[in-house]
């Protein structure tokens, strides 16, 4: 397996834990979105897309999230059952709809991600110097981003499409449906 292509969006607020979202693809024909990139205790790390576990309402069956009190469709009081824990003894209230299977892919994905992630700390630096701002973060000397020439306005032009001002060339594509 190789990753073709990693994509990584910083997110607006910094300071929370959630750094960035990232989209990898995988050999050129597989994409997993929402992989988040997470400052943790340790440093950084990938953490895998995933959704909210549920239960069904005992007496409507509809789903709702296991914390949920009372049902989201008919309203009746929930009913909880115990909830399965983690390896850290904290409630297990979502699951990985992917993730690798062994140590070797998931270090191979990290390291991927988190360089792609750190390109992107880069060029948003040189665009929003504000954006880094915590001592975890690489500090890196980027010259800010060169402003672009200002654009001169396209010659106003009458109803048939000539120019007004005069110019004897033509516009680009003129006369190509006529």
């Amino acid at each position: 397996m190789e990753i073709t292509e990693a994509k990584v969006k910083l997110v607006d607020d910094a300071e929370d834990k959630l750094q960035a979202f990232a989209t990898v693809t995988l050999d050129g024909c597989f994409v997993v979105r929402d992989l988040k990139i997470i400052d943790g205790n340790n440093g950084l790390f990938v953490a895998m897309p995933s959704r909210k576990l549920t239960d069904r309402c005992g007496k409507c069956g509809t789903k709702n999230h296991l914390r949920a009190s009372f049902c989201n469709d008919c309203g009746a009081k929930i009913k909880h059952r115990e909830l399965a824990v983690d390896d850290q003894g904290r409630p297990k209230l979502h699951v990985d709809v992917a993730h690798p299977i062994n140590s070797k892919c998931r270090e191979y994905l990290q390291s991927k991600v988190l360089e792609e992630f750190q390109k992107e700390m880069v060029r948003a630096k040189g665009a929003r110097p504000d954006i880094i701002k915590d001592d975890r973060r690489p500090k890196l000397d980027v010259p800010p981003a060169e402003k672009e020439p200002e654009k001169k306005p396209a010659p106003a032009q009458d109803s048939e499409g000539e120019k007004k001002d005069g110019d004897d060339k033509p516009e680009f594509g003129m006369g190509i449906f006529s």
